[in-house]
């Protein structure tokens, strides 16, 4: 068997992870561009159907819970290869779901499993040398983030052309697929935790308690992903109606745009060692307030739209590649439990915001959306402006 730290960060198994990363996040997207023909199908409202999305990330919280921090205490490679197992499960069975009903629980079942990128980040972090760890870690995270964009894409396309549920047919296939590669590729581990998987658990309280870094990052990450969220969920309502009328494969086309924002992002890893990261957030979060009053004042152009999009998720992959470099810097032996901790944080984030989003959208509208995404960032900076400094210093 072969060890991680004897192998090294490899330029091919960074690539891997960071294209795995991009493939099973992409499974908890798909159904944003398909929400309306799935509305459709079922006969059902847009506002209950965005339960899907909601229900989809409180199960990746769950499992960002619940399985991440095995890593730090079972062997990674054979936790992984488990879990694809019943990713490939659970996306077979959004294929085949007979009603609203049965999509519900099987769209948490799909959050809940596709967590392995997040197993990806710390091992890379690890396999990193220090001068190259925030490059490596923008690297996995921009493969996740473009997996997210990306998977819009696709679905929106799919779905115009074959159906909502070839979309989760050939994701399946894929997820087979990837499981052959990194059953091939991926190296083992050495756990570093020896307790049980309670101490385990009760060992995430501890962490957020005495980590203030921790708990920083974790805010700034729940309240920027709640959002990016917010805009992403309705964005396909937004454009069903006057003056767009487009359908499912125009809206996941959108993802192409936020896919050049999360690319230029990629070079913030690089950047950390010339400006600092107090400054690098700062900055980021001010582009993600910009995207805001862009959508407010041109949400109803494509340009608008477009330059609002680059501006959204450049910001937030940047000021996301940088939370996570703060605490993995702790060097704590626990980069498993700090990241789900953060990442747990993340998602409660995005479920929030998709669900605010999708209340206000149905009361105020466009309108509406644009203040909770304004709201949320707001919260960033304020957040930011006052405790980084503090901590840090």
């Amino acid at each position: 068997m072969v060890d991680s730290k004897s192998v090294g960060l490899t330029p091919s198994l960074l690539w891997l992870m960071a294209i795995g990363s991009g493939l099973v996040v992409a499974n908890n997207y798909y159904n944003q561009p398909l929400l309306a023909l799935m509305a459709k199908d079922f006969s059902v409202s847009e506002s209950s159907i965005s339960n899907i999305a909601v229900l989809t990330q409180i199960g990746y919280a769950f499992g960002l819970l619940f399985i991440v921090p095995l890593g730090d205490m079972l062997r990674r490679k054979r936790i992984i290869l488990i879990d694809f197992v019943f990713i490939i499960l659970s996306l077979m069975g959004m294929a085949l779901a007979p009603s609203v009903n049965w999509l519900l629980p099987l769209s948490f079942l799909v959050g809940f499993t596709s967590v392995i990128p997040q197993i990806f980040v710390p091992m890379a972090a690890e396999m990193a040398s220090p001068e190259k760890r925030s490059s490596a870690i923008g690297t996995v995270m921009s493969g996740l983030l473009i997996g997210i964009l990306l998977s819009r894409v696709v679905s929106g396309i799919v779905g115009d052309f074959f159906g909502w549920r070839e979309m989760y047919w050939a994701a399946a296939a894929a997820m087979v697929i990837l499981a052959v590669l990194i059953a091939i590729k991926l190296p083992e581990n050495t756990p570093t935790f020896k307790g049980s998987y309670r101490a385990l658990m009760q060992s995430l309280i501890s962490l957020t308690k005495t980590q203030p870094v921790l708990r920083l990052a974790a805010f700034r990450g729940a309240m920027g992903f709640g959002a990016f969220s917010a805009f992403w969920t309705t964005l396909v309502f937004h454009m069903e109606g006057p003056p767009f009328h487009d359908g499912p494969a125009i809206v996941g086309s959108f993802g192409l745009v936020g896919a050049a924002g999360a690319l230029a992002a990629a070079l913030v890893g690089k950047l950390s060692h010339k400006v600092s990261a107090y400054q690098i957030v700062l900055f980021s979060t001010l582009i993600m307030l910009a995207s805001w009053i862009i959508f407010y004042f041109g949400g109803g152009t494509y340009f608008g739209l477009i330059i609002g999009i680059i501006f959204i998720d450049l910001g937030l992959q940047s000021m996301h590649i940088m939370n996570q470099s703060s605490f993995f810097a702790l060097n704590l032996g626990a980069n498993n439990r700090l990241n789900t901790v953060y990442m747990v944080s993340y998602f409660i984030g995005g479920s929030t915001g998709t669900y605010l989003a999708a209340q206000a959208w149905k009361a105020y509208g466009w309108t509406g959306v644009v203040a909770v995404g304004i709201s949320f960032t707001l919260l960033t900076l304020i957040a930011h402006l006052g405790y980084d400094k503090r901590i840090n210093r």
